[in-house]
């Protein structure tokens, strides 16, 4: 009798412990002729994923594109080898608070005098976690120009300044 009381409690007890937040991070690297670098972290707890991001060398004074994109790949010096937005629901373009947008439509940087950037948003369409959604081993760009939120399927965010592969942590 003692021995099921004591799983019993035990039981209870690892309920009842709050778990850790899945973690990723993402180093942000200049692409070929840009200055931009940075670091992205992503933590998921109760159906969100909390995006914080730091950003340096951005143009001044202006906004930058910001995604999620399909592959993890920065090869290519330009940011292109990591293809397309993220979009695993096969949703349009759009801004990172509708409903109908890419899993990889992320709020724009915007850079202060200095071209530093700071962002931090919960989003709910994103996972660190396995699954579909799940954002590590994708890539993370920004843009050289601001998304536009309309034009399908970019944004018409430009060139790309900075690359960084999602890597759990």
């Amino acid at each position: 009798m003692k021995k099921s009381m004591i799983a019993a409690a035990l039981l209870a007890a690892c309920q009842s412990t709050p778990q850790e937040p899945l973690r990723a991070t993402a180093a942000l690297q200049p692409t070929k002729g840009s200055k931009a670098f940075g670091e992205a972290t992503f933590e998921e707890t109760d159906g969100k994923v909390r995006v914080s991001v730091f950003a340096q060398g951005l143009v001044p004074g202006r906004e930058h594109g910001f995604h999620i994109h399909e592959a993890g790949d920065c090869s290519s010096g330009d940011g292109m080898s990591a293809k397309g937005h993220f979009n695993p629901q096969g949703k349009p373009h759009g801004h990172p608070t509708s409903a109908e947008r890419h899993a990889g439509d992320l709020p724009m940087l915007r850079a202060d005098a200095s071209g530093n950037a700071s962002i931090a948003a919960d989003l709910d369409v994103i996972t660190v976690g396995p699954g579909p959604n799940s954002i590590v081993g994708r890539g993370l760009i920004v843009h050289v120009q601001p998304d536009d939120y309309k034009t399908q399927p970019t944004g018409n965010a430009g060139a790309r300044s900075a690359c960084a592969v999602i890597r759990r942590s």
